[in-house]
């Protein structure tokens, strides 16, 4: 009884063995308390952060979402993304299969005839063979665990790039789609313009017909109007641009974009939850992915250091072999073979003890990039927060300035028409309005497109 217990014990030994090289253990990370930019006029932090909400919710527009649905089933970056998924999965099971015996099956059939000679009659010879072969390499150092804990961690590592790539496409989509709508915006600011000028370059024709005024005034107010005028052509090429640029992102051919809400009507918080620094680790799939990097390259440093003990390998063969297929199964067709070799290296001149030296280095690179990646992140939050709530301050003066513009036009019009002033002063007042415009335009555009990038940099985005 304790015989076979010694036996059994002995092959699950063989058969477990030992693992060598170092299990992974994630590295020291020196995260804040608090990211840097947060409103110091927000509630108190809390766990809860917009990352956390899915991007159909953050984005309300009925079309911007159907956008973003197009471009993840269409895209073609994430297509690639996704074959990338499947040949790391066949990778692993090609490098999972190494931990368990290789078996084949084999059939031959021969028939020989000898001629006859002067001393030997005509032969006729057969040989008919059927078997199955066994070969297996022990894994009792643990080098095909580890190559394939290696291959797994490759295999998320691509997981995680292919949600990343999605993470990046909806808010590039997103971005896009706001600055379509802004140039949308400026065009419409440009035709009101130009209407409003031609109305006036014709009340000034008027005058200078009646001789109140000069043709100097005419002049001045033609400038208006084709300045106004010559903005369109250029807002009319950007906007096709854009939509091209849309059309390539969701996957299509370039072809006009179906808008939905207005600028204006796309309203965000003036604040954002941000959430814990901690948190962030686990929901940017680059940080993910730049972990599962490191973990494969901590596993490959088992995979070289288990080279330098034996490999212990078995073999195996039986099957019949007889002359006659009648015989092919009786018992004196049957044969066997069972062998087991071990191979030890003695003189490698350095290659293994430099190889486990790569493979050291190769893991002390993923860890400085998985550092360095967290680091970034920290540094891109900090980033967005400021500018999301710079954005909103610079906008609310924007507006102020806008309106004040507004009123200086209607105050030189009023002024020029009582003959209190030149047109001059109407045509800079009506330029700087214009220009106004523009900015608060803009200025809504930055508001939004800041919005994106902190839900982005937050690690928002990729859920489905």
């Amino acid at each position: 009884m304790i015989g076979e217990r010694r036996v059994i014990a002995i092959a699950l030994m063989l058969l477990t063995g030992c693992t060598v090289g170092p299990n992974y253990k994630r590295p020291q990370i020196n995260a804040p308390d608090a990211y840097r930019g947060l409103d110091p006029n927000a509630p108190p932090q809390t766990t809860a952060s917009i990352a956390d909400e899915k991007w159909w919710t953050v984005f309300d527009d009925q079309q911007l979402q159907a956008l973003i649905h197009k471009a993840i089933s269409q895209n073609y970056d994430v297509r690639i993304a996704a074959t990338r998924v499947l040949q790391a999965q066949a990778q692993l099971g090609i490098t999972r299969a190494d931990q368990f015996p290789s078996i084949y099956g084999g059939a031959s059939a021969s028939n020989l005839r000898l001629p006859q000679t002067k001393t030997i009659p005509a032969t006729n010879t057969s040989a008919n063979q059927l078997n199955l072969s066994l070969a297996w390499e022990l894994d009792f150092w643990g080098k095909y665990r580890r190559a394939t804990e290696s291959a797994r961690a490759n295999l998320l590592a691509t997981e995680w790039g292919q949600k990343a790539v999605i993470w990046s496409l909806v808010s590039n989509i997103a971005s896009a789609y706001f600055q379509l709508l802004e140039l949308d915006a400026e065009m419409q600011i440009s035709r009101n313009t130009l209407a409003s000028r031609k109305e006036s370059l014709r009340l000034v024709e008027i005058r200078a017909t009646g001789g109140t005024t000069s043709m100097l005034d005419v002049r001045q107010s033609e400038q208006l109007v084709y300045g106004a005028a010559a903005n369109i052509p250029a807002l009319e090429r950007s906007i096709e641009q854009q939509e091209n640029l849309i059309s390539i992102l969701i996957g299509d051919n370039p072809e006009p974009i179906t808008r939905g809400k207005t600028l204006l009507e796309i309203h965000f918080p003036p604040t954002v939850p941000a959430g814990l620094p901690s948190s962030l680790l686990e929901r940017r799939p680059d940080i993910q992915s730049a972990e599962q990097q490191l973990i494969a390259a901590n596993a490959q440093i088992g995979v070289a250091k288990a080279a330098y003990f034996p490999d212990i390998s078995l073999t195996a063969i039986a099957g019949y072999q007889s002359t006659a297929l009648t015989n092919l199964f009786t018992g004196p067709a049957g044969f066997w073979s069972f062998g087991g070799q071990l191979t030890q290296p003695i003189f490698t001149a350095g290659k293994l003890r430099a190889n486990v030296r790569l493979t050291e280095a190769q893991q002390q690179e993923a860890v400085l990039f998985y550092q360095q990646s967290i680091q970034q992140a920290f540094r891109e939050v900090s980033d967005s927060l400021i500018g999301y709530r710079k954005d909103q301050e610079y906008r609310a003066q924007q507006e102020l300035l806008t309106t004040a513009a507004q009123d200086t036009v209607r105050l030189a019009n009023v002024r020029y028409n009582g003959g209190v002033t030149s047109y001059l002063e109407v045509l800079d007042s009506d330029t700087r309005y214009f220009n106004a415009q523009i900015s608060l335009a803009q200025a809504e555009l930055n508001e939004r497109v800041a919005l994106v990038q902190l839900y982005n940099s937050l690690g928002g985005g990729w859920q489905q």
